[in-house]
């Protein structure tokens, strides 16, 4: 149930043309639905102003299906994420309109598109090539969420000549998002060249001394440059939803 979804019940009561009843009818499932299997959280976009994501992995391409029908019924669009291509293609059967990113592992269906907003441009930088399905995950997330999103990539510290290449547009950005593997050192140096707020993703990319990501989870927590937040292993949605607010609220124009 979104604010414009409410805002039209309410004014067909005022205006005469929906009666209390349909209204209250409308409302029912507000803040949420109980499907049994799952409780859709129908009031998040109020709260927070982005729709309820659900997350793919674990649950079966019927319950997806399910809560992603209930979910665009409701007026909300809808992001999966972390889902595999198998499960897209069965839930496109049943979900029309369902369209699967690949790269980004993102099935998304719009119902109502997001207009950009915010103060700026959200900057994705990846470390490497590796570091794309992370990537494109905080990037297309972002994009869906209502921001305007620029990408650079495979800028790793092995070549940084390829990141200082890009700085007067990394510069220009109002949060960034930065992706790396391995031993995870690239926000810190992003973070020391540019006066925005940085946000870190480790990815689990890497040989067996990487621990699946732990290595660089710890390398951004103990970054010498001031100020870099960080997000758990592998989570562009995380990143792009800590972006989004950012960006709106002006932490990275008025407050820097």
């Amino acid at each position: 149930m979104t604010e414009k979804r409410i805002r039209e019940i309410l004014d067909g009561v005022a205006a005469g043309q929906l009666s209390a009843s349909a209204a209250l009818k409308n409302l029912r499932d507000l803040p949420f639905q109980d499907l049994g299997f799952a409780k859709l959280d129908r009031h998040r976009s109020l709260r927070r102003g982005v729709p309820e994501a659900v997350y793919g992995e674990g649950k079966t391409a019927g319950q997806l299906a399910i809560i992603g029908q209930r979910l665009a019924d409701s007026g909300n669009n809808l992001i999966i994420t972390r889902l595999s291509a198998d499960k897209a293609s069965a839930i496109k059967r049943k979900l029309r309109g369902l369209e699967y990113h690949a790269g980004a592992r993102v099935g998304a269906l719009i119902k109502d598109r997001v207009e950009p907003s915010g103060h700026g441009a959200i900057m994705v930088v990846s470390a490497g090539t590796s570091d794309l399905p992370v990537a494109e995950e905080a990037a297309l997330c972002a994009e869906l969420f209502g921001n305007r999103v620029e990408r650079v990539y495979d800028v790793g510290v092995a070549g940084l000549h390829r990141l200082t290449h890009h700085l007067d547009l990394i510069r220009a950005a109002s949060v960034l998002i930065v992706v790396a593997g391995m031993e995870g050192a690239l926000p810190s140096v992003v973070a020391g060249l540019i006066d925005k707020p940085v946000i870190a993703v480790p990815t689990s990319v890497g040989y067996g001394a990487s621990f699946g990501g732990i290595a660089a989870l710890l390398g951004m927590l103990n970054s010498c440059a001031s100020g870099v937040t960080v997000v758990n292993i592998d989570n562009g949605f995380g990143a792009a939803l800590a972006a989004t607010l950012m960006n709106r609220v002006g932490i990275a124009r008025d407050l820097l």
